[in-house]
């Protein structure tokens, strides 16, 4: 069991990482604060850098603890939170489906990350070598 939850900390906190450094420094074809601000303002998440920064912020950090398995349980909180925005504010308004730019993909993330918060990051983690 412990190789299957390392399995998914692995996949999905690499993503979030990898999507927090999109907003944060522009990598992996990401726009930066400024680009990505721009456009959370076009859609009325305001104000828009700050925003960009902090979403960024919670997704490269959430992503880097789901990873280790480090307060897997807030970990998981960030990921979802994340989520839940970009639900609300982008996706949700176009049906489940991914094909229609729905929110079917970060559906799957929530469940992913708040079933690990819930059960545990695994014996291959931080949270199971500190007994937290």
């Amino acid at each position: 069991m412990g190789l299957g939850l390392l399995l998914v900390r692995l996949v999905v906190g690499l993503l979030f990482v990898g999507h927090g450094a999109q907003k944060l420094f522009g990598w992996f074809g990401g726009y930066g604060p400024k680009g990505t601000g721009g456009w959370m303002d076009s859609i009325g998440i305001k104000p828009g850098v700050f925003m960009a920064v902090l979403v960024g912020l919670m997704e490269l950090v959430g992503g880097a603890l789901f990873v280790v398995g480090l307060f897997t349980p807030a970990a998981g909180v960030l990921i979802a939170l994340t989520m839940v925005g970009a639900i609300v504010k982008v996706h949700g308004g176009n049906g489940l489906w991914a094909t229609a730019n729905g929110y079917e993909y970060h559906l799957v993330l929530i469940a992913a990350a708040v079933g690990i918060a819930l059960t545990g990051a695994g014996a291959y983690s931080l949270d199971a070598l500190l007994s937290f």
